[in-house]
């Protein structure tokens, strides 16, 4: 039995805190927040105890979720890890790679699993694409949202757009050649929307572009191979792959009716179930087979570094602008 507790139970970390309570195989022991009636209130919902300060669970848990605030994940992160407990850092993994660096080798050093919430790796959608054709030329993401005060000390790049940083490096596979962004704060001190394109070593190229300030809320990512156009829709949990049925001719086609009897669609069969509860149940069976996490802290520091190298791209482009 795997004892696991949440490091910060706002939005975020109560889902945590619900899905581990769910789960066979492990013990949630405890929740842990500044906001003590906050706490409170989680813990009693979950039958387990609160805590005020997250190093009271030192001792009495083998695994944490540290779901606090980006800017207290090395300080807490590095107090569990140090100690040999397991954790799954929520993204960002850190806000430098100085602090990433140092999380990973204090996993090392407590030989501990370090796992980073990119909870887009989980999502169904994403996880009927694997084995399916060659890597992509060409990628499009769009991840669009209303406004939230929430989160935005930093960021949209490493509050939203990190999600698909994550994901288009991983299909990827290749290092990324040259960086363009650009970004505009519009209801924050921080940038709220960007847009951002990546040349990849070996020819890929990626178009991101994610908002905070859009009315409808938008998750999408299409893929480009050699033989095939994959759409996936995050929300819906949906994929379809088109393909040029073989010996088809575009060229012949004669019209975009013609067009489309040459293509053949198809929509995948997904099982729907709660990426949060994949992505604890993946991190779970890390610990118990000491294998490597899905979402590594490696993995997690080369998002942060990109994410950091678009803000600098993103910076050099308004002093451009403004002069």
């Amino acid at each position: 039995m795997i004892r696991v507790g949440v490091l910060g139970v706002g939005s975020l970390g109560q889902h945590h805190a619900r899905v581990y309570a769910s789960l066979a195989g492990c013990e949630l022991v405890g929740v842990a927040d500044p906001d003590a009636a906050r706490a409170a209130e989680v813990a009693r919902k979950n039958g387990c105890r609160a805590f005020g300060d997250a190093r009271d669970l030192l001792g009495k848990v083998d695994a944490v979720s540290v779901v606090v605030t980006t800017a207290l994940h090395h300080e807490v992160g590095m107090a569990f890890l140090e100690a040999g407990v397991h954790c799954l850092v929520e993204k960002p993994l850190a806000l430098g790679l100085g602090q990433a660096d140092d999380l990973i080798a204090a996993a090392r050093r407590g030989k501990a699993v370090l796992q980073v919430g990119h909870i887009e790796r989980f999502n169904p959608a994403i996880l009927a694409l694997q084995g399916r054709g060659s890597s992509p030329l060409f990628v499009e993401a769009h991840r669009l949202g209303p406004y939230s005060p929430r989160n935005t000390d930093i960021d949209v790049v490493l509050e939203l757009m990190i999600h698909d940083l994550d994901i288009v490096l991983a299909f990827v596979g290749r290092p990324v050649e040259r960086v363009e962004a650009i970004g505009l704060p519009v209801l924050s001190r921080t940038e709220d929307i960007a847009n951002v394109r990546l040349a990849f070593e070996g020819g890929c190229v990626a178009n991101l572009t994610a908002s905070r300030v859009t009315t409808d809320k938008q998750r999408k990512i299409r893929l480009f191979t050699r033989d095939a156009y994959l759409s996936v829709d995050y929300l819906a949990k949906q994929v379809r792959v088109h393909r040029l049925k073989e010996g088809a001719d575009p060229a012949q086609a004669g019209s975009l009716v013609g067009l489309a009897r040459m293509v053949t669609t198809e929509t995948l069969k997904i099982r729907d179930e709660e990426q949060l509860k994949l992505e604890l149940e993946s991190f779970l069976d890390s610990i118990r087979g000491g294998t490597p996490p899905k979402v590594s802290g490696e993995d997690g520091r080369a998002a942060v570094a990109l994410g950091l190298e678009i803000r600098r791209q993103m910076d050099a482009h308004r002093r451009r602008v403004l002069g």
